[in-house]
């Protein structure tokens, strides 16, 4: 998967979202499953094969286990299965140019999609990936804007 399709993969059960986090981590940051088990503190790599294949891992892990990886996918498929967006959180950044481009040729993708879809030839996985990742972005748009409107306080070193 290229970079990109990565921002907007949306895994369709837990076990796809723990097999693209580990093809992430090797496409990203060579890591294989020996290394991110090593980051995240486990004792023996057999166990982490265990919990990818099976689709099973500890609650308590997944949060390293993402963190390690360096990709939300666990988080994305919990939240999309529920119906609920997940939505980085707004830092208040100052957004530039290639911010708003970015969000209107995702505008412009998804509605190509939907289109598509209407047509008959599009699948409705990808059609609602592409729903689903340019709301997020919408959203996050939202809590920017809301950010801006409450200033955070700067704090500066006063001895």
């Amino acid at each position: 998967m290229s970079a990109r399709r990565w921002k907007t993969y949306q895994p369709r059960d837990l076990r796809s979202a723990l097999e693209g986090c580990k093809e992430y981590a090797r496409e990203k940051h060579n890591l294989s499953v020996e290394g991110i088990a090593q980051r995240m503190g486990l004792a023996d790599h057999w166990i982490l094969y265990k919990y990818i294949q099976s689709g099973r891992m500890p609650l308590p892990l997944l949060i390293a286990y993402e963190t390690v990886c360096g990709i939300n996918l666990v988080s994305r498929w919990l939240a999309a299965a529920t119906g609920k967006l997940l939505i980085d959180m707004p830092t208040g950044r100052k957004v530039g140019s290639e911010d708003i481009q970015e969000l209107q040729q995702q505008l412009h993708a998804v509605t190509g999609l939907l289109m598509a879809f209407y047509a008959g030839s599009a699948d409705a996985d990808a059609t609602l990936a592409g729903i689903q990742s340019a709301l997020e972005t919408l959203a996050w748009h939202r809590g920017n804007v809301q950010q801006h409107a409450q200033p955070q306080l700067e704090f500066s070193d006063h001895e």
